[in-house]
């Protein structure tokens, strides 16, 4: 068995914690995260027997916790995504959804926002806790034809397991259905269904 890896996760914000652990859990056979407040030690907690591992805590004298995660035999990380309790929200199942509608980012410049949706895709893609599904309607398809500047990046996140729902509706009025570079056609029954079983749904 591997030598233990430590996660020093002390003072940090929910859910960095977590996020340290499922990184070192998912290169180690044994971890040991140190963390400082009770809601940090639930979501270790959780996330260690989601992963499956055995899970073992103690208390120190100095007010810090110190996790034992331990994978067990044959067995590997669950592949939903693990979604923390922050404390302000209850915890959530069901898929991490982002909804794009539009080919830019906010309201105000569109120049702007042009820049902000290329900037907010690429950092998507590029994060270590990628979305389940992506939905794009409205002028957001545009952003999934042939000749998008964000398209490299949409294809990193299909390859990656991030299944990808475009409106077909939209596609038709935009006359882009042929040039559609990546994810599959949708229809409005699969992206109303999908929204509404979602466990978090992020509309930038």
């Amino acid at each position: 068995m591997k030598d233990i890896k430590i996660v020093d996760a002390k003072g940090l914000a929910c859910p960095q914690p977590v996020v340290l652990a499922k990184q070192a859990i998912e290169s180690h056979d044994r971890i040991m995260v140190i963390v400082d407040n009770d809601t940090a030690l639930e979501n270790v907690k959780r996330l260690g027997s989601k992963s499956g591992c055995d899970v073992k805590s103690k208390k120190k004298s100095n007010g810090t916790y110190e996790i034992h995660l331990t994978r067990k035999t044959g067995t590997a990380p669950a592949k939903e995504a693990f979604v923390p309790s922050c404390g302000a929200f209850p915890v959530q199942s069901g898929h991490f959804v982002i909804v794009i509608s539009e080919n830019k980012m906010g309201r105000g410049n569109d120049e702007l926002g042009d820049v902000l949706i290329k900037a907010f895709l690429h950092t998507v893609a590029g994060q270590a806790e990628k979305p389940d599904v992506m939905i794009f309607y409205n002028t957001g398809v545009k952003l999934t034809v042939q000749g998008s500047e964000v398209l490299d990046d949409l294809k990193q996140l299909e390859t990656t397991g991030v299944e990808i729902l475009v409106c077909g509706t939209c596609l038709n009025y935009f006359e882009l259905k042929d040039k559609l570079g990546v994810g599959v056609v949708s229809n409005m029954y699969d992206i109303a269904g999908t929204m509404s079983r979602a466990g978090r749904l992020v509309v930038p």
